[in-house]
């Protein structure tokens, strides 16, 4: 007996002791898991995000939590390090690397996103910090979510080799696979140089933010190196140039916390992915309201310039337009608005610049907006009032039959709900590519001073009674016969002239009619787009 009494004894004190031994451990583990969570919290320390908001600019971290609800995000390879051993890397090691990425809500509203950390090596592209980012998009594409990108990166890290290119290139194939699957999403709130630029130019929408953000395939250094031109950061690639000159981004905004804050707005706007309708939310304006302002909004003067914007602004809920490209190519105006709580896609040409003309880069901003709203289920919404198609040398040499073409196709080829009001001048081969019914147009109005013709008045009478004198007397004859809606009407290519006043009833009850439209394009591997 004693000797099994001593046996147990010696049994529960290994068994004690181990018990001691394993606590211990787990309590060096977790001590261990908490150290290097709290330095993947502070990135590249406290120096670094002092010089980052000394910028006027958030950290990667900051930004996450004001775009995303509270509490609602979930993050993805916080202890990841970076595997390089080349140039004394292996002793410069942070947790997480140079990006932050996983999931959250926005507006309660599911959402993948990737911050690019520039405290920690200047938000360079690692094989981590790509491998990272894949992730969430292949996450993304598995779910049926949307992606944000918010780039502030100095590009690759050179210290990686081909290794931080083997990245971007990684990116760019999900960026291709996932477009038209779930909307991508760049913000540009820092530098984005070299190869990296072509991600954000690969997504579906580019935000940059004033002052702070550049976008340029080569810096001022190599510029002045190869064409001998002086050149600012700001001048080569800043958010006014993109905006108003190149049409790169989308929109620029003041600073970081005005660029998230829209960001969280315009993501209202839009579905999750290409199998989901629109998101409707509850409006409190009248479907039905009439708008008055509508009946006199068009000028005696037929040459006489308005502003589009003033007829879009009274028509859709609550005044709510977010617009896409607002400085770029001003004839047309696209963007996104609500009819009765639906999303819609707004496409207008805008007399009040360039007589609402159809040009190169007004062609090229209407296609790509008329796409991403066919690729997603957004329902189309036209306002038509174009003389024609700008011309010119300038235009003819920089290619405006391909380019307009491009818009032709979209409207073409989009099998969405599209609306199209005609409210003065619809002429020529404009009058075609602005979703007309011979492109599928669902249903197609024209208000009583539409003018619909192969070209205005004046220059018709010029060529039909070329050479004879006193031509002007065949101008008025001219307008009564071609230069009102009802030689269209007549021909069943405008489905109603309506009242200006009641054009937001119309709409609203139509895009209530369309919301189960099924029609599909013949198979195909994909189109060939005229490029």
């Amino acid at each position: 007996m004693a000797l099994s009494a001593r046996f147990q004894f010696k049994s529960l004190l290994r068994s004690s002791l181990f018990r001691l031994e394993k606590r211990a451990c787990q309590i060096s583990v977790k001590e261990r898991i908490e150290k290097k969570r709290s330095e993947a919290l502070v990135g590249g320390g406290k120096n670094r995000i002092d010089a980052q908001h000394k910028r006027g600019k958030l950290t990667a971290r900051e930004r996450i939590t004001l775009l995303m609800d509270p509490g609602s995000f979930v993050e993805y390879d916080m202890f990841t390090e970076h595997t390089c051993t080349d140039f004394g890397m292996e002793k410069e090691k942070y947790p997480g690397d140079s990006v932050v990425t996983g999931h959250g809500l926005i507006h309660g509203r599911q959402a993948f996103v990737f911050s690019q950390d520039f405290t920690v090596f200047g938000g360079s592209l690692s094989t981590v910090h790509a491998k990272k980012i894949c992730k969430v998009m292949d996450q993304a594409m598995l779910v049926g979510a949307p992606v944000i990108g918010l780039n502030d990166s100095g590009g690759a890290r050179i210290q990686e080799g081909v290794e931080s290119l083997a990245g971007y290139a990684d990116i760019f194939l999900r960026n291709v696979v996932s477009s038209g699957v779930v909307p991508q999403i760049s913000v540009i709130m820092g530098p984005c140089a070299g190869g990296a630029v072509y991600s954000p130019a690969l997504t579906d929408f580019v935000f940059m933010v004033k002052d702070t953000s550049y976008l340029f395939i080569t810096g001022p250094d190599v510029v002045k190196a190869v064409t001998n031109e002086d050149v600012t950061q700001e001048e080569l690639g800043g958010a006014k140039t993109h905006t108003t000159i190149s049409g790169v981004a989308h929109n620029a905004f003041e600073n970081d916390v005005d660029a998230l804050l829209q960001l969280r707005k315009f993501y209202n706007f839009l579905p999750l992915n290409n199998r989901e309708p629109p998101p409707i939310r509850e409006c409190d304006d009248p479907w039905d309201r009439k708008v008055y302002g509508l009946d006199t909004v068009i000028p005696i003067e037929s040459t006489a310039a308005y502003n589009m914007l003033d007829v879009i602004l009274g028509i859709i809920d609550e005044r709510d337009y977010f617009e896409i490209m607002p400085n770029y190519a001003k004839n047309l105006t696209v963007g996104f608005a609500r009819m009765n709580g639906r999303t819609v896609g707004i496409v207008g040409n805008n007399p009040k610049y360039a007589a609402g003309c159809l040009d190169i880069n007004a062609s090229v901003k209407g296609a790509r907006f008329v796409r991403f709203c066919d690729a997603f289920n957004i329902p189309i919404v036209t306002f038509v009032d174009v003389p024609g198609f700008l011309p010119g040398t300038a235009q003819e040499y920089g290619g405006i039959i391909r380019h307009g073409a491009k818009l032709l196709y979209a409207f073409a080829e989009a099998t969405v709900p599209k609306i199209t009001v005609i409210t003065r001048k619809a002429y020529g081969g404009a009058y075609d590519v602005m979703s007309s019914k011979h492109l599928r147009g669902d249903i197609n109005y024209a208000w009583p001073t539409a003018e619909i013709a192969v070209m205005g008045a004046q220059g018709a009478v010029s060529i039909i009674y070329r050479g004879k004198k006193d031509v002007q007397k065949y101008v008025d004859e001219y307008v009564e016969k071609f230069g009102n809606p009802f030689p269209a009407s007549t021909r069943g290519f405008v489905d109603d002239i309506i009242e200006p006043q009641t054009t937001r009833t119309r709409i609203c009850r139509d895009l209530e009619l369309l919301q189960n439209k099924k029609l599909t394009n013949p198979w195909k591997k994909h189109a060939n787009v005229p490029l």
